[in-house]
């Protein structure tokens, strides 16, 4: 049994409880944190470095969020007051882990500061409730005024619109985080790093998000650290990818891949917020988990089908988009026939159910569920974005390699159904806008984790599982389900599938 410890980027079941869902078994350990912090409230930094050093000499990898180890947290990595020194203390902990274990695998990812589209302080300092979406645009219009592509004055106008102060505080919370990214790369350089991932949460083509990132490539692009740093799309999917690269680092082997896209204009589009297209950020992902990518089906150790659209993706809840993009630039009868053809020549296949952003596709699924295809995939998701869902998918697939947690692995699978396509496509916005309002409550306030509001999602869910998961329902008991930032945008639930209950949902 081979230990690997895991600072997550904050408590949300997608960063706290996949990796270990996926990825504890006969062979595998994940150690994390007994708590970290709630949502603003910063992870307690004592307890985040007795937890790290307690635990690195009998670990045999080790993957640290930098936000969380600096700052608490992803949310608190945008609202912390820290100087320079203490920032500087809490990284440079992780030449001390080095020193503690010379032989660990160690790996860590370190997010490039995002600039959301909208105004709202929910994960953002107060004043982003009233200029954030002045802040937006401001970045982008600086950025492309130093392409020389920019409007000045319209730049002169959206000044006047943000209060001075809240814009300064804004870009030194900008300036403070972008030169901690940079300071990371020095332990990379040094070998305290072995590889390191810079991801970009909820960015796009222009931007402060993307400034900063080229002046963190380019220090890169300096120190010729190319090899061992990388930048892409993507946030809460990095502990299970960096995880999976580390097993296939203990298991001495590079995984294939074989990609099989619904669409051939697919591998050109530009998924929601991210900055590329989805080939390139695919290629990234797949390299950042330790695997490779191969021209060949021959030659493939599994098989992961991207469901893209041609050009435009949409919101879950848009669906069924019935437009040339989904219904004629993209062939999901091929797709599916071959997804079926590999199932029965018994050829490893995963499905990236990017078709949609928040959600996964509903027609997909009812496809596959009347095929009794649903749990014969090594691997399923379709939640929040394209890249959070390619980063679940390869995981899945790197441990279905080496591990025979068949059982859990099979509960993964089936709440990545009920979350990703019963909620993120269908319960989620009926409850807010049916059920909530009856209690006074809001998208962004359900008050309590377990509450009403916990309680009619669970119920709704019951429902989908009935009606959607025909296939498998009798066997599948939904035990819980909460809203760990007391809001409607992620839920966290336990399910699991029981082989001989016939009447599982009934079931103890």
């Amino acid at each position: 049994m081979k230990n690997i410890i895991l600072l997550p980027l904050d408590e949300r079941p997608c960063n706290f409880d996949f990796p270990s869902k996926i990825f504890d078994g006969e062979k595998y350990t994940i150690l994390r944190p007994a708590r970290l912090g709630r949502k603003k409230t910063p992870a307690d930094p004592v307890e985040v470095r007795a937890f790290l050093l307690s635990n690195i000499e009998k670990a045999d990898a080790a993957v640290i969020s930098i936000d969380t180890l600096l700052y608490g947290g992803l949310i608190p990595s945008r609202l912390h007051t820290l100087d320079q020194e203490t920032a500087e203390e809490r990284l440079l902990l992780l030449r001390t882990l080095r020193e503690k274990n010379p032989n660990i695998k160690l790996y860590a990812f370190h997010c490039i500061m995002r600039c959301p589209t909208y105004s709202s302080d929910d994960e953002e300092p107060d004043y982003y409730a009233d200029f954030g979406a002045e802040i937006h645009k401001l970045g982008r219009l600086t950025h492309l005024e130093k392409l020389g592509e920019g409007d000045a004055a319209e730049r002169e106008a959206l000044l006047e619109k943000i209060d001075a102060a809240a814009l300064q505080d804004y870009l030194n919370r900008r300036a403070f985080n972008r030169k901690m990214n940079i300071r990371t790369l020095d332990l990379v350089e040094d070998g305290t790093i072995d590889f390191l991932i810079i991801p970009q949460d909820d960015s796009a083509k222009y931007g402060y998000t993307a400034m900063d990132q080229q002046a963190v490539r380019a220090v890169l692009d300096e120190k010729v650290l190319n090899d061992r740093v990388i930048l892409y799309p993507g946030a809460d999917e990095l502990g299970m990818t960096l995880t999976a690269r580390a097993i296939n680092a203990l298991e001495g082997k590079t995984p294939r891949v074989y990609l099989k896209y619904a669409s051939t204009l697919a591998p050109q589009l530009i998924p929601n917020y991210e900055d590329r297209s989805l080939n390139e950020t695919v290629k990234y992902h797949v390299m950042a988990a330790g695997c490779v990518v191969v021209p060949s089906l021959r030659d493939a150790d599994f098989v992961m089908g991207i469901t893209a659209p041609a050009n435009k993706m949409l919101e879950a809840t848009e669906q069924p988009a019935n437009n040339m993009d989904y219904d004629v630039e993209r062939n999901m009868a091929e797709f599916l026939y071959f997804v079926n053809d590999c199932i029965r020549r018994g050829i490893p296949v995963a499905i990236l159910d990017n078709a949609y952003t928040n959600g996964g596709e509903l027609q997909l699924l009812r496809v596959l569920n009347k095929q009794g295809n649903l749990l014969k995939l090594l691997g399923y998701a379709g939640w929040n974005t394209s890249a959070n869902s390619m980063g679940t998918v390869l995981a899945q697939c790197v441990n279905g390699m080496y591990q025979k947690n068949r059982e859990a692995a099979r509960n993964f699978l089936v709440e990545r159904y009920i979350e990703d396509c019963g909620y993120g496509a269908v319960v989620r916005s009926y409850v807010t806008l049916h059920v909530l309002p009856q209690w006074n409550m809001t998208y962004f306030w359900c008050e309590e984790q377990h509450g009403k509001a916990a309680q009619a999602v669970q119920e709704e869910l019951e429902k989908f599982i009935r009606h959607e998961l025909t296939s498998i329902a009798d066997h599948v008991i939904l035990e819980s389900v909460y809203l760990p930032w007391s809001r409607m945008f992620e839920i966290g639930l336990t399910a699991r599938y029981r082989e001989n209950t016939k009447k599982g949902r009934n079931a103890l």
